[in-house]
């Protein structure tokens, strides 16, 4: 090493050091930043920040635009540009000034070429000083396919919301718990949000609680072999109404921007109101299979027993005869003789029962025919007061002093008041002996012949009275009437009209009438 540093150089040699070192970096980098300017793949002009004339051009702008250097130097917007208002010469030197203001501005400019193609581009103007002058640097590139893809992207988007326009299928995308990542129109109407109408933000909370858990329990599930399930679920629309839905659901990642539950669902609610109409309806025809088996039932019984009972009266009268007739039994055949007219007399009455039975259930023609309400309600008077007798229950009949002549078919109206009339005396059964009435009355009512028939019950709710005969009221296996949903049937049938209201004891609210009415036939037509 040597003894003594080696000495610095003089201020002035340093300096011209530093010179020549920097201007071999401004050659360097001249030289070397045209070469990446020509090897640049983005064309690039500039402009004069003053005079907006052209002062240079690289040669991808050269050989995408097809003029030489040369030939784009004179060149001005109208030159160069697609012969269209919005390409104008003072529009692109708006263009170019708001970059000299702003420092940068971006535009969509469509080029033209020297052989006439003309070609969409994405144009940015940026101000760049220099020691010189000031210039803008405007690099463009064609988005022609871009464009081409954009208006594809429109053109198919605008057809889908065309074609799903009045589709009655809403498409929806869940996340794990229920919430909504998307949402179609189709699928807001189906929940009953109005345009303008924010949409739920969780779609399970709008489901009923039975619903809930399953589609929760569903929503759990990500599998991504796209296996689809079916499900069917309640909802709670936005404006109150409860429908039933059947939806399809899958799991679905698109691209890393959408994933969740795929969810397809369309309104099933008349579909599932018919099935259980369906199922009412057939419920009501097997009722009615074992009501017209019980009258067959009731027919053999009666034309079986008529013939014993006969022979049974002779025996009787037979009996009574020989007594009379014994010298050796005369002192006591008085009371014989009472006891055998006796069981005569009760022979006579079974009898009896069993021909009204057998008038009641014979199998008719179903046709109308011109009857008293009165009449009717006469005729299954009996078979009333013996279920009445049965439960110890107190009836009292008020019919109409004039007659209710109504155009009917007699023995569904008769099923009619029977079903009504045993309904009240089972719900009088449940009260103690004393205190169960029931009260079947008839008059006129504004043109039409009212019957109804009151008990003294526990009443029935408003809001089961508003369904009370659209399927069967009571639930007991063995009851006695055609049910509810039938009577009302039957009354519409004959162009009439049955409810429930509240009833009335003694200026209290109790119990409950059932009445209907049927035209009377001076205003029927």
């Amino acid at each position: 090493m040597p003894d003594h540093p080696a000495p610095m150089p003089q201020d002035g040699a340093q300096d011209g050091a530093q010179n020549a070192a920097q201007d071999d970096a401004i050659r360097f980098g001249l030289d070397d930043f045209r070469r990446m300017m020509d090897a640049l793949p983005m064309c690039i002009i500039l402009h004069d920040a003053q005079t907006k004339s052209i002062l240079w051009a690289n040669p991808s702008a050269c050989k995408v635009l097809g003029f030489t250097l040369e030939e784009l130097l004179p060149l001005k917007a109208p030159d160069m540009s697609r012969q269209s208002h919005e390409y104008r010469r003072e529009i692109g030197r708006k263009w170019l000034h708001d970059a000299v203001l702003h420092g940068s501005n971006m535009v969509e400019w469509c080029y033209r070429a020297k052989n006439g193609d003309e070609i969409m581009s994405e144009a940015i103007a940026t101000l760049v000083p220099l020691n010189e002058r000031d210039v803008i640097m405007v690099q463009f590139r064609d988005i022609a396919r871009e464009e081409q893809i954009r208006r594809e992207m429109k053109k198919l988007e605008s057809r889908l919301k065309e074609f799903m326009q009045d589709s009655d299928e809403g498409v929806a995308v869940l996340r794990a718990d229920g919430g909504i990542e998307y949402l179609s129109d189709a699928g807001r109407k189906l929940l009953g949000v109005r345009p303008g109408q924010n949409p739920p933000k969780n779609f399970v909370e709008q489901c009923l609680p039975d619903s809930r858990d399953e589609l929760l329990e569903l929503l759990t599930l990500a599998l991504p072999d796209a296996i689809s399930f079916p499900l069917r679920y309640q909802v709670v629309r936005k404006d109150g109404l409860v429908r039933w839905h059947h939806a399809v659901c899958r799991y679905i990642e698109i691209e890393n921007d959408l994933k969740g539950h795929l969810l397809h669902f369309r309104d099933i609610t008349e579909q599932v109101e018919a099935e259980e109409a369906r199922r009412r309806d057939q419920a009501a025809l097997e009722y009615l299979a074992r009501h017209n088996a019980m009258g067959e039932m009731a027919t053999a019984i009666a034309h079986e027993l008529s013939q014993p009972l006969a022979a049974i009266r002779n025996f009787l009268e037979g009996s009574v005869l020989r007594l009379q007739q014994n010298e050796a039994l005369r002192p006591h055949a008085g009371q014989i003789v009472w006891g055998l007219e006796s069981a005569g007399r009760q022979v006579d009455h079974a009898a009896t029962i069993i021909k009204s039975v057998r008038e009641y259930v014979v199998r008719l023609e179903q046709s109308e025919a011109l009857i008293d309400l009165n009449a009717v309600l006469e005729e299954v008077r009996w078979f009333i007061e013996m279920k009445a007798a049965e439960g110890k229950v107190h009836l009292q009949f008020a019919p109409c002093e004039e007659p209710l002549m109504v155009s009917c078919e007699k023995v569904l109206i008769g099923q009619v008041v029977l079903n009504l009339a045993f309904n009240a005396i089972e719900e009088m059964v449940e009260f103690p002996e004393g205190a169960r009435h029931v009260r079947i009355s008839t008059r006129r009512s504004a043109g039409n012949a009212l019957l109804t028939v009151a008990d003294e019950g526990r009443g029935i709710d408003a809001g089961h009275r508003e369904r009370l005969f659209d399927g069967f009221f009571s639930s007991k296996v063995s009851g006695n009437g055609i049910g509810l949903a039938l009577c009302k049937n039957i009354i519409a049938r004959h162009r009439g009209d049955i409810w429930a209201q509240p009833g009335e004891v003694d200026g209290e609210v109790r119990g409950t009438r059932f009445c209907f009415t049927l035209p009377l036939a001076e205003h029927h037509n």
